[in-house]
């Protein structure tokens, strides 16, 4: 019952959150500060989908740059070849991400702990491979350029991100709350104990990697439109993209609901602090100052004070 009263706070906030949300262009018109938001708002959901996996199911994955770049070049070359409207290529994006993440999933699934990682991580440095070498369908390291984003302004893409965070964060919210999410956290804390149970452990794998393929590749779609060119090197980065996804879980608190958001507002704000103040030397003192934090917080912000915040 306690889980269940959780759940049902953390949609209230959520909605709580879409308001405050919709009124805050309005409030604030600098265009940088909004820049910052959309960020946070995209590794927030980035976060979250590969939290449902490795935080919640316990199935830790080092590639899931795969999912983010297939959805990105799915709706890129989609628009650029086919005419497929932008809109469209968003949910094309994440069917995508989700159609990819079943064959890698059945292969990585078999293995545990390392092996199931960078199994994963093997996964996305081929598709890297494979779109650098097919550059008559996929412009090669020339990459791609969206003459037309999907939409123009900040104060759009703003809305549109936000949209997308509030659908992300209920979704994840309904799941955990079911059958499924219980199965979850089953499979994290003993694997063997809950197939003893009865519950197919494959199939719940394969579950929570689509659930977090689909997000992720929406996600790809969405980085594209808002920068407006990709290539290989930016969507299927391990450390751009995979490993900051880890970095943002686990400095929020693997695991908790919230954790996410927090470690998206600190990565991105700290990142841009540093890079403005420290400029060359900026990715020395960020990765010193996450070494702290993860030291004196390793369960992350939202993981060492749930209790007296009552989060989960």
């Amino acid at each position: 019952m306690k889980w269940e009263n959780i759940m049902n706070t953390q949609k209230y906030l959520i909605i709580s959150f879409l308001m405050v949300a919709l009124i805050f262009p309005i409030v604030v018109e600098n265009e940088y500060v909004l820049h910052l938001l959309i960020l946070i708002a995209m590794w927030t959901i980035l976060g979250s989908t590969w939290n449902l996996l490795g935080g919640y199911a316990g199935q830790v994955s080092f590639g899931h740059a795969a999912f983010f770049g297939i959805g990105a070049y799915t709706a890129c070359i989609l628009n650029t070849k086919y005419g497929v409207s932008l809109w469209s290529g968003l949910l094309y994006a994440g069917i995508a991400g989700t159609i990819i993440s079943v064959p890698i999933g059945a292969i990585s699934f078999r293995l545990r702990g390392p092996y199931l990682s960078l199994s994963v991580l093997a996964f996305a440095a081929v598709l890297r491979l494979i779109t650098l070498d097919w550059a008559s369908f996929t412009g090669g390291a020339v990459g791609i350029l969206l003459v037309q984003p999907i939409v123009s302004s900040k104060a759009s893409f703003y809305y549109l991100i936000v949209g997308l965070a509030i659908i992300a964060l209920l979704v994840i919210n309904n799941v955990l709350k079911r059958r499924m999410g219980y199965y979850f956290i089953a499979l994290r804390e003993d694997e063997d104990a809950a197939e003893a149970l009865g519950i197919y452990t494959t199939r719940y794998k394969l579950l929570a990697l689509s659930i977090s393929a689909f997000f992720t590749g929406i996600m790809g779609a969405f980085y594209a439109n808002y920068t407006s060119y990709i290539d290989p090197y930016i969507v299927f980065s391990i450390g751009d993209v995979s490993i900051a996804m880890v970095l943002v879980v686990v400095l929020g608190g693997i695991g908790t609901f919230w954790g996410p958001l927090f470690g998206s507002t600190v990565v991105v704000l700290l990142s841009e602090c540093f890079r403005n103040y420290f400029a060359g030397a900026s990715v020395l003192v960020y990765g010193a100052l996450i070494i702290i934090v993860i030291m004196f917080l390793p369960k992350g912000i939202v993981g060492s004070f749930k209790k007296r915040f009552k989060i989960a």
